[in-house]
C-alpha cells in the first residue's frame, strides 16, 4: 500500500494529468460561477491564454451556444441540488461557424476539504453520436407516421411533416400523375415529358412553391430532377454554385432556388419494386450545414417508406377506381320516364374504394313503380359486385309483382346465399316501396333501412315510416309493410347512410328541402348535396328522389263481370268502345282477342268476382282478376290438341305479360305499345 504521502503525489498527478491531458472539456467554477480553473487540452480552448478563460463567467466562454436554463441550473447544483447529468446543447463549431456543434454537459457539486464549495462542468463533443441519434429519431417517426393514411396526398405530407425543421428547410414531392389516379406503372425510366403531380411543398419560411399543391409539372432535361427519375438514383449537391451547368436548363428554378439562398439539396427517386413512382427533393436555405452522403443515405430510406407507402396508395386508388367503375356500370343509367312518378336519382362515390349502394325505379305491371335503395356493407371490389347480384335478384322479383314484404323475404334469402358461395358474410340494407297510381297508394318495406322522407303537395310533412325489419342476408327475414296514401304531387326521398351520416338533423334539412313543391327535382337534388355533405365522404351517397301522380280517370276503365261465359262478347264489345273512346282503334282486333281469352280462363278455371280493368297511360294495359290463387301456366298446345292455346295466343299479342297476386285471388295482365310509347 502506498503512504499517505505517496498518495497524495499521486492525487496531484491524476488531477494535473486531467487538466492537461483528457479529451474533455473540464472546468471548475466558484459560487460566483466564474471559471476558476480548466482543461486546457479540451477541444475549443486549446492554446487559448488562461486569462481569456479563468476568471469568466461559464456562458461567457460558451460563445456560440445558448441554453437559457443552465446558470440557473449551475447555481441550484452549488446550493445542493441534484447534479445536471448529459444536457445536450447545440450551437456553432468555434473554428467553423457554418458547422454545427452539439456538446454534452454534465456539473456537479464538490467541497475540497474544509473549503469552499466549488462546482465541476464536464463538457463532451457528442455531435456525431447525437447526428446519429437525431436520424434514428427521424427514422423513428417516419416509420410511425407514413403509411398510416391510403391516400397519396396525405403520404407526401407525412413526409413533410418528419423533414421540415429537422432534417431540410424545404421539401417537395412530385408524383407521377398516372400513380396519383391509380393507374398501372410500367417499370423502367420515367422520361423528362411524363407529367408528375405536386402532392406536397413545405418550407420552414411558410412561402408558396412555383407550383401549387395538385398542380402538374414536368422538369426540364437535363438535371439531376430527370436524371433520378432516369435511373432510379439519387443525388447529392453538397454545395450548390451559380455556375452549375444544369441550372441553366432549367432558368425558373434556378432563380427560385437562389432567391431562397438555397445552398444544399438531395434528389432522391420514389422507387417501389422497379418502377419510378415520382421524385423528393429535401432544400436547405436556412440550416448552413451541408447535406453529406450520410444525409443522403437517410433520404434514401425516407425516400423507400414514403413510395412503399405511396404505391399502396396507387393500388388502393386503382381498386377504387376499378370498383367505381363495376358500381356505376352496374346501376341505371337515368331513371325511365312513368306516368307514376317524376324521379331524380344521384350517386355520389366515396373517397374509399367504392361502395356497394344502389337505387332503382322499376315500372311494374298497372302503371305501379318501384322504388328501392340499398346498401351493401362494406366497400371495393367484392361489394360493388356483391351489389350488382343484389339489386339483379331485387330486379327479377320485382318484375314478378311481389308484395314489399314479399319480396325482401326472399331477396333475404338470394343475400344469404351469397355468403355460402363466397365464404364472406354478405349483409345489407334495403328499402322498397311500391306506388300505385290508380289508387294512389305507396306500400313500403325497410330491411334495417332509414324510412324515406315525404311530403305533401304543399310541402307538408307526411309520414312514411314502415317497421325496419333485419338487414338482408342475417335469414330473419320477417318482414312487415306500411300502406299510406298520397296525394297527388308528393315528394319521396330515399337516401342512404353516406349522405346523411356527417349532417346535424339530416331529415330536418330533407323536409326543409322538399317542401318547396315548385323546385325541380335535380335543383333539390344538388342543395341536399350542398346542405348534407361538406366534403367527399368516405361511403357512397345516394338519393333518390320521386314525386307522385295518380291516373286521370279518363285513362282508366274497369268493369266487374258475371260469371258467365255469355259475357265474353260483352267484355270483347266494352273493350273495342272503349278503344274507340281513346282513340286507339286500330288496337281492337288484337285487344278483342286477349279480352276474350283472359276472361275465357278467369270464368272456365277462376272464381268470383271477375273484374276487367283497361288502362291508358304510356301503352294499353288489359287485366282480368278473379278471386282464385291459382297462378295460370303458359304451355306449348300441339297440333292435335284441341285447347290449351289461350295464354299462349295473349304471348304472342302483348309485348308483356304477367300474373300478380293480391290479398285475396290474382291479376292477369298484358301490354301492347302505342303510338306514344
Amino acid at each position: 500500500m502506498p503512504s499517505g504521502s505517496a498518495g497524495g503525489d499521486l492525487s496531484a498527478t491524476v488531477l494535473e494529468t486531467l487538466f492537461t491531458q483528457a479529451p474533455m472539456g473540464l472546468y471548475v467554477f466558484d459560487d460566483q460561477l466564474r471559471i476558476v480553473r480548466y482543461n486546457t487540452a479540451a477541444r475549443g480552448v486549446r492554446g487559448l491564454p488562461s486569462d481569456q478563460v479563468c476568471g469568466r463567467r461559464l456562458d461567457e466562454i460558451a460563445e456560440g451556444f445558448h441554453d437559457p436554463e443552465l446558470i440557473a441550473l449551475a447555481r441550484q447544483v452549488l446550493a445542493g441540488q441534484a447534479p445536471v447529468q448529459d444536457r445536450l446543447i447545440r450551437g456553432r463549431h468555434p473554428g467553423d461557424p457554418d458547422r454545427e456543434m452539439v456538446i454534452s454537459v454534465s456539473v456537479f457539486r464538490v467541497r475540497p476539504g474544509e473549503g469552499h464549495v466549488l462546482g465541476v462542468a464536464v463538457v463532451q463533443d457528442v455531435t456525431a453520436r447525437q447526428h446519429a441519434a437525431d436520424r434514428l429519431d427521424i427514422l423513428h417517426d417516419a416509420h410511425r407516421t407514413i403509411g398510416t393514411s391510403l391516400d397519396v396526398r396525405a403520404t407526401a405530407e407525412a413526409l413533410a411533416d418528419v423533414v421540415v425543421h429537422r432534417f431540410a428547410d424545404a421539401i417537395t414531392v412530385d408524383v407521377l400523375d398516372d400513380a396519383v389516379r391509380g393507374a398501372a406503372l410500367p417499370a423502367g425510366p420515367v422520361d423528362a415529358d411524363v407529367p408528375l403531380r405536386r402532392v406536397a411543398f413545405r418550407s420552414v419560411t411558410d412561402r408558396a412553391g412555383r407550383i401549387p399543391p395538385g398542380g402538374l409539372t414536368t422538369f426540364p432535361f437535363p438535371t439531376p430532377f430527370t436524371q433520378s427519375l432516369h435511373d432510379a438514383s439519387p443525388r447529392l449537391v453538397a454545395r450548390l454554385r451559380a455556375d452549375e451547368p444544369w441550372l441553366a436548363a432549367d432558368p425558373e428554378r434556378a432563380r427560385r432556388l437562389t432567391d431562397a439562398g438555397v445552398h444544399s439539396l438531395l434528389v432522391v427517386p420514389l422507387v417501389v419494386r422497379g418502377s419510378v413512382l415520382g421524385v423528393v427533393g429535401c432544400y436547405r436555405h436556412r440550416d448552413p450545414r451541408p447535406y453529406d452522403d450520410e444525409d443522403l443515405s437517410l433520404a434514401e430510406q425516407l425516400a423507400q417508406r414514403t413510395a412503399l407507402s405511396i404505391d399502396n396508395a396507387r393500388s388502393y386508388a386503382r381498386e377504387r377506381t376499378v370498383a367505381t367503375a363495376l358500381q356505376r356500370h352496374l346501376l341505371p343509367r337515368t331513371p325511365p320516364r312513368l306516368t307514376a312518378v317524376d324521379a331524380a336519382c344521384l350517386h355520389l362515390p366515396g373517397t374509399e374504394r367504392g361502395g356497394g349502394d344502389w337505387y332503382d325505379v322499376i315500372p311494374l305491371s298497372g302503371s305501379r313503380v318501384a322504388l328501392t335503395v340499398g346498401d351493401v356493407t362494406g366497400s371495393g371490389i367484392e361489394a360493388a359486385a356483391a351489389m350488382g347480384q343484389v339489386r339483379t335478384a331485387l330486379t327479377t322479383l320485382a318484375v314478378r309483382d311481389l308484395a314489399p314484404e314479399e319480396l325482401l323475404s326472399c331477396l333475404d334469402g338470394v343475400t344469404g346465399s351469397l355468403t355460402r358461395d363466397t365464404g364472406e358474410p354478405v349483409t345489407a340494407s334495403c328499402l322498397y316501396a311500391v306506388f300505385d297510381p290508380v289508387t294512389r297508394t305507396c306500400t313500403a318495406a325497410s330491411a334495417g333501412h332509414a324510412a324515406p322522407v315525404a311530403v305533401g303537395p304543399l310541402g307538408e310533412p307526411l309520414s312514411v315510416d314502415p317497421p325496419a325489419g333485419p338487414p338482408l342476408g342475417t335469414g330473419c327475414g320477417r318482414y312487415e309493410a306500411l300502406r299510406v296514401e298520397l296525394p297527388d304531387g308528393s315528394l319521396l326521398a330515399l337516401y342512404t347512410h353516406g349522405l346523411v351520416r356527417s349532417a346535424p338533423d339530416a331529415r330536418g334539412t330533407l323536409l326543409r328541402l322538399l317542401g318547396q313543391p315548385d323546385r325541380a327535382l335535380r335543383r333539390i337534388a344538388d342543395d341536399a348535396v350542398y346542405s348534407l355533405l361538406r366534403g367527399q365522404g368516405e361511403d357512397d351517397a345516394v338519393l333518390l328522389l320521386a314525386r307522385t301522380r295518380g291516373l286521370d280517370e279518363d285513362r282508366l276503365a274497369e268493369w266487374t263481370l258475371p260469371e258467365d261465359p255469355a259475357v265474353v262478347g260483352t267484355a270483347r264489345r266494352l273493350a273495342e268502345h272503349q278503344l274507340a273512346a281513346w282513340h286507339l282503334e286500330g288496337l281492337a282486333f288484337p285487344t278483342e282477342l286477349i279480352v276474350s281469352e283472359l276472361v275465357t280462363n278467369a270464368i272456365r278455371y277462376g272464381s268470383p268476382p271477375i273484374r276487367l280493368r283497361m288502362i291508358r297511360d304510356r301503352g294499353l294495359l288489359c287485366e282480368v282478376s278473379d278471386g282464385s290463387s291459382t297462378a295460370p301456366h303458359l304451355r306449348h298446345a300441339h297440333a292435335t290438341d284441341e285447347g290449351g292455346r289461350g295464354l299462349e295466343i295473349v304471348a304472342q299479342l302483348a309485348d308483356r305479360w304477367g300474373t300478380r297476386f293480391g290479398r285475396r285471388g290474382k291479376t292477369i295482365w298484358c301490354e301492347q305499345r302505342t303510338d306514344d310509347t
